[in-house]
């Protein structure tokens, strides 16, 4: 990976960043260490409570048996390898070297009771990881996380001591524990700023599909519903009662598609169980009625009556998504992976250069995550600059892949948002003119003095 030799404003945009995250590192933020000691306790005997009753389990004792004695209960590669290997479970999902996967999603989805243990134990320890590493690098009750500019190939930032970017955000339950921990200076206000969908967008920058173009420039339609109602095979769609499936559409297809997954995969991780029926069920749709009809049954209505058949299901809505939904999408793909083959390196729209041994899928997400990134390092330079030209006492103090992380002074409020939607809305697409999609970003802003986990949507004017 390299930047362009002709462009000079890849370079500065990297000088600028190191400059600007080193000093939100500088700021901190706050962390109440009293909680970290007392949630630590509180942890410890919830993991032990788990452990000792999966260590009960027979699971676990054929798994001690299995390797004469020795089991690492923190080892994924020696459950992957009882699992799959020993007991020759199929996997429910496959890891991105082609192994069975062991995060939460796919052992949950192999339905094995025993595991549920193993589970809960696996997500409290993530939360107690997080903590020791606060209480860990933690000076004078402030973290000042790392920010890196040189780690990742796909031009993205990377964070550590503490990571950062890796407090877990999809369990809500665990995120809240962490987020519980971190808080504003005193008399101050934490607000995170999230570029809206911004690789969906930045992708369109690129392969200019029209059918993508409509949908992000017409804020009444939405993809995501749209995938849902084919996918579910719904007469119309409700996202009072079906927001749900709308999520189990977009994060169990339409993103997996984009960044190069394909049906099986998706059917395989999206279905949790098939049973004997009426009794097979779904992850993302338990406690789902389509009308008064449970999911499960209104899927077998439809003729969907085991994982086979939904494969085959989402085999020909592949097939549509790329053939009739997104052609020009599918026809960018294989010209990027083209031109990699002859020149072995592609440029990005932001002047950087991806190049050495990748694969199709690499050749395609590297320039959109990238440039993605440098969309949002380039709002993060422009606030930095700003709040120091103001002689502001609001300061940056995180970044998190697509969202930046601020601690504001109540009396500034206005003034920053007003300097936030102006940055990130207004002077980027002016200053990188092949942004041809409108960018927007969702703000979530905590009361005074509360933390980060306690934060609320606030709607820009």
């Amino acid at each position: 990976m390299n930047i362009h030799p002709k462009s000079h404003d890849a370079y500065k945009l990297l000088h600028d960043g190191i400059l600007a995250l080193g000093r939100a590192e500088q700021q901190g933020i706050r962390v109440d260490m009293d909680y970290v000691t007392l949630k630590k306790e509180q942890l410890v005997r919830k993991i032990a409570r788990f452990e000792e009753e999966f260590k009960k389990t027979t699971f676990y004792k054929h798994w001690v048996h299995s390797r004469g004695g020795k089991v690492n209960i923190n080892s994924g590669s020696q459950l992957r390898h009882f699992l799959y290997d020993v007991k020759k479970i199929e996997p429910a999902k496959l890891t991105t070297t082609g192994e069975g996967s062991t995060d939460e999603e796919a052992l949950d989805s192999l339905n094995i009771p025993e595991l549920k243990f193993f589970s809960e134990r696996s997500r409290f320890k993530k939360a107690m990881d997080v903590l020791e590493g606060f209480e860990r690098e933690q000076v004078n009750n402030y973290v000042h996380p790392f920010f890196n500019l040189h780690t990742a190939r796909t031009f993205r930032s990377s964070s550590d001591h503490p990571n950062f970017q890796n407090i877990p955000k999809r369990d809500e339950e665990i995120m809240q524990i962490c987020r519980k921990a971190l808080f504003p200076r005193p008399g101050h206000q934490l607000m995170e700023v999230d570029y809206s969908s911004l690789e969906v967008r930045i992708a369109a920058c690129y392969h200019k599909d029209p059918t993508m173009l409509k949908y992000i420039n017409n804020p009444a339609s939405d993809m995501h519903a749209d995938m849902a109602k084919q996918i579910f095979m719904l007469d119309k769609f409700d996202k009072s009662v079906h927001e749900v499936l709308r999520q189990a559409a977009k994060n169990g297809f339409v993103f997996p598609e984009f960044y190069g997954d394909y049906y099986k995969n998706c059917a395989s991780n999206m279905a949790c169980k098939w049973g004997e029926l009426p009794q097979g069920t779904w992850k993302a749709g338990q406690g789902i009625k389509i009308g008064d009809i449970p999911l499960a049954d209104h899927m077998i209505s439809k003729g969907i009556r085991s994982l086979s058949m939904f494969e085959n299901h989402l085999k020909k809505i592949e097939e549509d998504f790329w053939g009739n939904r997104f052609p020009d999408y599918a026809d960018w793909k294989d010209r990027w992976w083209t031109v990699y083959k002859k020149y072995g390196y592609v440029d990005l729209l932001t002047g950087f250069r991806c190049s050495g041994v990748m694969s199709k899928n690499d050749v395609i997400n590297y320039p959109v995550q990238g440039a993605a990134f440098h969309c949002l390092m380039w709002s993060f330079n422009e606030k930095d600059r700003l709040i120091n030209k103001y002689g502001l006492n609001t300061r940056i103090v995180g970044q998190i892949h697509d969202a930046i992380v601020l601690d504001v002074d109540p009396k500034e409020l206005n003034r920053v948002i007003r300097v936030i939607r102006r940055v990130t809305c207004e002077d980027l697409p002016k200053a990188w003119p092949w942004i041809i999609v409108p960018l927007d970003v969702a703000i979530e802003l905590c009361p005074v003095d509360k933390s980060w986990a306690e934060k609320e949507k606030f709607v820009l004017e």
